[in-house]
C-alpha cells in the first residue's frame, strides 16, 4: 500500500489535521457519518501487489511447457510459476520455522 503524501499540504491544512487530531473521541461529531457495514464479505489480500522483480531465468524447457500446456491457452503461465514458487517457499519456511 502507498504511503500518503502529506508533502503538498499547506501550513494551514497542517494546523487543521493537528487541531483535529488532538480531538478527544467523544467531541468528535458523527451523525453525518454513515453506518458501518458488515465486513462478513470481505476478501483478504484483494488488493496486494507484491513487488515484482523482473529477471532472466533458465528453466529446462519441459517445465515451461508444461505450464504454458497447464493454463488457460498458455496465458498466464508465468504467474502460475511464481505461484509454484511461493507454494514451495512457503512450505519450506513451515518446516524450518
Amino acid at each position: 500500500m502507498k504511503k500518503a503524501n502529506t508533502d503538498k499540504l499547506t501550513p494551514r491544512q497542517r494546523a487543521d489535521l493537528a487541531s483535529i487530531a488532538a480531538l478527544p473521541d467523544e467531541s468528535i461529531d458523527l451523525t453525518e457519518m454513515p453506518e458501518a457495514r458488515s465486513l462478513s464479505g470481505a476478501k483478504r489480500g484483494l488488493f496486494y501487489r507484491p513487488v515484482k522483480q523482473q529477471l532472466t531465468l533458465r528453466i529446462d524447457a519441459d517445465v515451461v511447457a508444461w505450464f504454458k500446456e497447464n493454463t488457460r491457452d498458455g496465458h498466464g503461465y508465468q504467474t502460475e510459476i511464481n505461484r509454484a514458487l511461493r507454494n514451495f517457499m512457503q512450505s519450506q519456511r513451515k518446516k524450518a520455522g
